[in-house]
């Protein structure tokens, strides 16, 4: 009679829960053991989307899909062919959560309600026969030959050593991360850990007390550098923030990490226009309404708080009527409209998807199993992987899409 596989998964969050229920799943026979060194497992679908869990994004073909991966793109498109967004839509409809797509792209259970998907998942790894231990981390790991082959041998946080037909770290990617130590003591290279997903700090007198006013659309770059995003802003207590900012951030985590996050953004609120653009809009303006005040005409579509604010910063008096302003001062206006200049001193992270650019470097990694190349038995998944998305829910599908893969490979072994 063949011996039973026995599975070890350390990280009880998105990636850890789907690997274990893939792998109970597809091989009954199985002991899955499921070990989160916290006692609050999937904590990070419970705040994602702001309570809601932006599960994955429709964007149904793998090669578009890759885009929005800063790391991992050329990688990810085998694995998104067989377990994309399409795939994992249906896999929570088969155990009855519905989902919906808002206009952005990104997909939310139809509840809005992130205890949803957790719910579901915790039923899903109950009915597998998935074991969940709590309070339980991995805190070393072995191979060892033995008779009938070579078994790898789990050190638990306990102390108590586990022999493991496969063993899968799912651990996250912050730079506490146990997975990353573990993965690195068995010849794993490891991308250095830094940031990603992250809004700026900026202190600015344009921006006081403007806290809350947002923009749908926005051109925003680095200066010195080819970083670049339009979408969406949001003005916040301490800078800036929004979709722009967040994908800005994931592309230059490391560039900006280099820079100790002090820089230059230029931010252009009147996108797509140029600076020369929005200077002639603003002379057409003086011509068809001579009379008004250039502080409550707005051609741009820019916030009206915010629109005073760079109406001021161009030396603009509140009283100015079109008529009045100097062909000097529309270019500066034109300027603060579209070149707007704010140091940054400091980044923020967005909380509800903590994200690292940084983990275990692909190359040594069999992207069709997630099995380690290096130590045959060790699998990987989510963001222990050098792998990170933009906002949008595209995090999540890569920890479930990693996350299956692992599954099924190990239910194999």
């Amino acid at each position: 009679m063949p011996e039973r596989n026995r599975i070890v998964i350390a990280g009880g969050g998105a990636a850890g829960f789907f690997a274990a229920i893939a792998c109970a799943e597809a091989d009954r026979q199985a002991e899955v053991t499921l070990h989160e060194a916290t006692m609050h497992p999937l904590a990070k679908v419970r705040v994602s989307g702001g309570g809601r869990c932006n599960v994955t994004h429709a964007c149904f073909d793998p090669r578009e899909l890759t885009r929005n991966y800063p790391r991992g793109p050329r990688e990810l498109i085998g694995p998104f062919h067989r377990f994309g967004p399409s795939e994992t839509v249906a896999w929570f409809k088969e155990r009855g959560v519905e989902l919906k797509t808002e206009a952005d792209g990104r997909m939310f259970p139809v509840t809005d309600d992130s205890a949803t998907i957790v719910a579901c998942l915790n039923a899903a790894a109950t009915k597998a026969g998935v074991r969940l231990l709590m309070g339980s981390g991995l805190k070393a790991l072995e191979r060892v030959e033995g008779v009938g082959g070579a078994r790898l041998k789990a050190t638990l946080s306990s102390g108590e050593p586990v022999m493991a037909t496969s063993v899968l770290i799912a651990t996250g990617g912050g730079k506490g991360s146990a997975g990353l130590s573990i993965a690195a003591a068995v010849g794993h290279t490891i991308m250095p850990p830094v940031p990603s997903l992250f809004t700026f700090h900026v202190d600015d007198p344009r921006l006081k007390e403007l806290s809350g006013v947002s923009a749908a659309r926005v051109g925003i770059s680095a200066k010195g550098t080819r970083l670049r995003e339009s979408g969406p802003i949001l003005v916040t207590h301490w800078g800036l923030s929004g979709p722009a900012v967040l994908r800005l951030s994931a592309w230059g985590a490391r560039e900006l990490h280099a820079m100790d996050y002090r820089f230059t953004l230029v931010v252009n609120w009147a996108e797509p226009r140029s600076t020369d653009e929005a200077r002639h809009q603003l002379e057409a303006d003086r011509s068809a309404h001579p009379k008004r005040k250039v502080v409550s005409s707005n051609p741009f579509g820019i916030p009206a708080r915010l629109w005073e604010r760079l109406v001021a910063a161009a030396g603009i008096a509140a009283e100015t009527t079109w008529s009045t302003a100097s062909n000097d001062a529309l270019r500066a206006l034109a300027l603060q409209a579209t070149a707007s200049e704010f140091a940054v001193s400091g980044k923020s992270m967005n909380k509800e998807e903590f994200v690292t650019c940084g983990g275990v470097s692909l190359p040594e990694v069999n992207m069709a199993t997630m099995e380690s190349r290096l130590c045959p038995g060790l699998y990987f998944a989510g963001e222990v992987l050098d792998i990170d998305g933009v906002t949008g829910g595209f995090n999540f599908q890569s920890a479930w899409t990693t996350g299956w893969q692992a599954g099924q490979a190990m239910a194999l072994r």
